[in-house]
């Protein structure tokens, strides 16, 4: 039997060479020395965002003031974003918009598909939604059950098809998913699911914020309903860049969303105190646009046309899982017998653009916990950045994570050797052990 060919930094260095999108790094900055494995929370930020940001504030602003929304064209920023944004989600470039929050956008198109799904089948009363989803998405369901009569029924992944099935599925009204799972880095069938619901009469809610501008995604392809997703983790828009929504534009005009604010009447500038809704998915914006913010978004995004050239979300695709499955494989090689399981699906049509490691409680420093908190703390503090999420606790079959993010826009092959190689020193040396690494902090 041959031994397995252990892998190198020198061949990580090659795939580097080799690497076609190698390019786009030199449009972001990266700080000397730093190893940024957490853009599945905060993208990276573009160079050119300093010097837009400057003219914003210093020309658009300081000089035109108020003549900036028509000489500036700010009016219809949310709108030229959208369809900037729109071929990377399988979107038309007149079915978005980027505005507001995640969580206000979720509201919107839950409260509309709810409003739809009650006219359509009355019987149904039920939101489905995974256990494990972001809690943002669960608490703004929560809020909308008590607002509107309706029960949320949390499931585990593999309850889903049961609940696709005739009997249960008349009780649901809509099926609300992340794509990618924030904490395993688990990717759904979007279109398989998605057809399955519709066989049943459920109206299907995606969230993105895990899957735009990290795996290929085609609403429109796959039949979606409604989508929502946040701009500063792939997509590199900055802190609190504001997200975007997406509405089938068999939807589009059904329903007013319920956040009637003045930018999404038909005229705003009209002033009529009678709120008359845009058509198509200009309806879903609300109020007055953070420009500044939606102007730094258009940075990140204009990285991705440079990628374009370069193979489009095809490649960074491919690249993605060319990262995710070498950190994955020198995790194995270099830190056996710590410890770390994986929760991330090795399958590649099931996995996002994220490894995360896992630490069973009781494994910690005090034996009362994972000790995964302070190993992510020690590795930050050597410069590789990545980030804990927590598990349930004693006796819980949710473990902590250690989460890892890899931007293929900007993340090299050498960089994940020695990401591992430093998670290696930290756990050989265990100087996570030590009191400062446990101190826990406001943000993990």
């Amino acid at each position: 039997m041959s031994t397995p060919t252990r892998i190198t930094q020198a061949d990580c260095r090659a795939l580097d060479a080799q690497d076609p999108l190698a390019p786009l790094r030199a449009h972001f900055h990266l700080p000397e020395g730093l190893i940024y494995l957490d853009g599945n929370s905060l993208g990276a930020q573009p160079k050119a965002a300093l010097a837009r940001a400057q003219q914003v504030v210093g020309q658009e602003w300081g000089q035109q003031l108020i003549r900036a929304w028509n000489s500036a064209s700010w009016i219809d920023l949310p709108q030229r974003l959208g369809a900037q944004l729109a071929p990377l989600i399988g979107a038309g470039a007149d079915e978005v918009v980027v505005t507001d929050t995640t969580s206000i956008n979720l509201y919107k198109v839950l409260h509309a598909a709810l409003h739809i799904a009650r006219s359509e089948r009355p019987q149904a009363r039920t939101i489905v939604s995974e256990r494990s989803n972001f809690p943002t998405d669960l608490y703004i369901a929560q809020s909308l059950c008590q607002q509107l009569g309706f029960e949320l029924a949390l499931i585990e992944p593999d309850e889903l098809p049961a609940w696709l099935q005739p009997e249960r599925a008349a009780s649901v009204a809509v099926l609300m998913l992340t794509h990618v799972n924030y904490r395993t880095g688990a990717m759904h069938d979007m279109a398989a699911i998605t057809a399955a619901a519709h066989a049943q009469g459920l109206l299907t809610i995606w969230d993105l914020c895990h899957s735009a501008g990290a795996v290929p995604v085609d609403l429109s392809g796959s039949g979606a309903d409604f989508a929502v997703g946040c701009s500063y983790k792939y997509l590199n828009g900055g802190p609190g860049a504001p997200a975007f929504v997406w509405v089938s534009p068999r939807h589009a005009d059904r329903f007013w969303q319920p956040l009637s604010g003045w930018f999404g009447h038909a005229a705003p500038f009209q002033f009529d105190p009678q709120y008359r809704p845009a058509s198509g998915i200009a309806r879903y914006l609300c109020g007055t646009q953070p420009i500044v913010s939606l102007s730094l978004l258009q940075c990140g995004l204009d990285v991705f046309d440079q990628a374009q050239a370069l193979g489009g979300m095809a490649a960074l695709r491919k690249k993605s899982l060319a990262l995710t499955d070498l950190f994955i494989a020198l995790v194995e090689q270099e830190c056996a017998g710590h410890d770390l399981g994986l929760a991330t699906p090795r399958e590649h049509a099931q996995r996002g653009s994220q490894v995360s490691l896992t630490r069973p409680w009781g494994a910690g420093a005090d034996g009362q916990d994972s000790g995964a908190y302070a190993i992510m703390q020690a590795l930050i503090a050597r410069g590789v950045i990545g980030d804990f999420r927590a598990g349930g606790g004693p006796g819980s079959a949710h473990l902590d994570i250690l989460r890892f993010g890899f931007t293929p826009l900007y993340v090299g092959f050498e960089d994940v050797w020695q990401a591992v190689a430093q998670l290696r020193e930290v756990l050989d040396s265990g100087q996570w052990r030590q009191p400062r690494f446990n101190q826990r902090q406001a943000v993990t």
